[in-house]
């Protein structure tokens, strides 16, 4: 493929400095449409960004021959609808995490895609990220031999917006977001583990909601198990105190640990039996999707290979309906 000439559907926050800018700036990418249901706030992204073609109808992009590309940056309820009419209209597709709200939806998308023999992708960009892909190198190199077991410890206070009953947020209304903050989060840091240690076999979960802010869960404690023999577990509460704040996993092995935040500040800390203590520091983009946008569109040129498919989210989103089952 020579150029990639993307349409992007729902240019909200994320698009903002996290995708679209990246999109932009790879080499062999452009956009040449954006779409937003509000028009006015379509035309000033575009505007600000440089975009030439704006719209408030999807079906302007589906429709446009020229549109090889398309991003879909909507919230997770639209986007197996809107995948399955890019798929429909021949489209290269690139979708939002979580995938959608359930495996079963995920696996509609990639039925769609494997009969319309078209690639699709999901933007869990961590898996192209220096810090992650330093503690992949770690582990498959052995540097703490063989891996035991991992933990993930995630909390956070009520943000301001779920505390105030005049403001809506999709991101805890379940029929929009199929969750709370866990979907939205955790799917990260279970993508990630199944690029770095493999697929999650089985999984165990217990939910609740305490602070009744929300109608969505906002406390998760779970225990999973890879393929491989690998014990998981984790917990992750979003009504804590302040003070109790805290992104930290840990990778234990027989001869050492690696200890990592999956949102902060992008430092990997290696311990072993041998009294090495390493800490790793990393920089992060400027544009925190666009590594992974280069691998995709490397392997849509035949330069490489994306790490994260259709396939592989779809796995994410069967370990989260597994522990919020």
């Amino acid at each position: 493929m020579e150029k990639l000439i993307w349409g992007v559907i729902g240019v909200g926050n994320v698009c903002e400095k996290k995708s679209a800018p990246g999109l932009q700036k790879v080499e062999h990418s452009e956009i040449k449409t954006v779409m937003r249901r509000n028009v006015e706030k379509a035309a000033d992204f575009a505007q600000r960004h440089n975009v030439p073609n704006y719209t408030g109808n999807a079906e302007d992009i589906l429709n446009d021959p020229e549109i090889n590309a398309v991003y879909i940056a909507t919230p997770p309820s639209s986007h197996t609808e809107l995948a399955l009419k890019a798929a429909a209209a021949g489209k290269i597709t690139y979708v939002e995490k979580p995938m959608a709200n359930s495996f079963e939806e995920c696996q509609q998308m990639v039925d769609a895609f494997k009969e319309a023999d078209l690639p699709l992708f999901v933007a869990y960009y961590r898996r192209a990220l220096p810090n992650f892909l330093k503690i992949k190198e770690l582990v498959d190199s052995g540097t703490i031999d063989e891996v035991r077991t991992v933990n993930i410890q995630f909390y956070q206070p009520l943000k301001k917006v779920d505390l105030n009953k005049d403001q809506s947020n999709w991101r805890v209304d379940p029929d929009i977001a199929g969750g709370g903050y866990f979907n939205d989060l955790a799917s990260h840091q279970l993508d990630y583990l199944d690029y770095l240690l493999g697929p999650i076999k089985t999984a165990t979960g217990i939910k609740a909601n305490q602070s009744g802010a929300y109608e969505a869960e906002d406390i998760v404690s779970a225990n999973w198990v890879f393929e491989n023999g690998v014990i998981g577990n984790g917990i992750w509460c979003f009504s804590t105190a302040e003070i109790a704040r805290k992104d930290y996993t840990i990778i234990i092995g027989d001869k050492g640990t690696i200890e990592y935040e999956t949102f902060g500040n992008g430092d990997v800390i290696l311990k072993t039996n041998d009294n090495r203590e390493e800490v790793f520091h990393f920089q992060m983009p400027e544009h925190i999707q666009q590594p992974l946008i280069q691998k995709m569109v490397n392997e849509l040129r035949g330069e490489g290979e994306c790490p994260s498919t259709g396939t592989s989210a779809a796995r994410t989103n069967a370990v989260m309906d597994m522990i919020l089952k």
